[in-house]
């Protein structure tokens, strides 16, 4: 590591600065990260450029590399908190200039279930790609998905399960929206380890995401999706 104690911030060009956060973020090097934010920001960049030049755009290697099976996810958490330490400074700068969002997403693990790793890695690379996340934890009946729902007014509703007991209740929720008139007003996305596409297809979920990488393209596509539905 020696080597890299060495690197001097604020010798480096804003190209190199950026790269070089890059590799800081792959590496889950939080402090350093905020010293390329700060770095950045004295410098004149506005705060949702460095979001996107360095964070998200960071964020997008670490998703490529654990897609690949490259990195795993205690490295991808490091990452992830890494780009947190970052958001922190970023985030009010962001909601003061209004800056645009990806979308928001409402995620939570379903009743019954309690394991949360997965979820928080998909929030954590959501939110590095520049949405605006909402978790509302774990073991979650269908009624604080409503709550959630009313409150926040997502574009993306997530739902985690780890238990292949947990897993029907996927479709309580979502059997809910339907009676409720309001299941084409959010995308819906599930994941988790006993889940597959069919099953994702059977409960009428919009897209089953294998990992947080996945969900992240997923989402972005939807999004994208719904947007020019809208515009047609």
């Amino acid at each position: 590591m020696s080597e890299e104690e060495d690197i001097d911030l604020r010798s480096l060009s804003d190209e190199d600065l950026v790269a070089q956060m890059h590799d800081d973020l792959y590496d889950g090097l939080a402090e350093e990260i905020e010293e390329g934010v700060e770095i950045l920001l004295e410098r004149k960049w506005p705060a949702y450029k460095v979001l996107t030049d360095a964070l998200v755009e960071g964020m997008r290697i670490v998703g490529v590399d654990f897609r690949d099976g490259i990195l795993f996810v205690p490295e991808v958490l490091m990452s992830a908190n890494a780009m947190k330490a970052g958001m922190a400074i970023l985030r009010p700068l962001l909601a003061e200039a209004g800056a645009p969002r990806m979308g928001k997403m409402v995620i939570g693990t379903v009743k019954g279930d309690i394991h949360d790793i997965g979820k928080n890695l998909v929030s954590m690379m959501m939110e590095g790609a520049g949405f605006d996340v909402i978790d509302i934890g774990i073991n979650n009946p269908v009624e604080a998905y409503l709550e959630a729902l009313e409150e926040h007014k997502p574009d993306i509703l997530g739902m985690s399960a780890l238990l292949t007991t947990t897993m029907p209740y996927m479709k309580v929720v979502i059997d809910t929206l339907e009676e409720k008139g309001l299941r084409d007003d959010y995308i819906v996305m599930v994941g988790g380890a006993p889940l597959n596409e069919e099953f994702g297809e059977a409960i009428g979920a919009d897209a089953y995401c294998r990992d947080a990488a996945v969900a992240v393209e997923m989402a972005k596509e939807l999004i994208a999706r719904k947007h020019n539905q809208m515009g047609a």
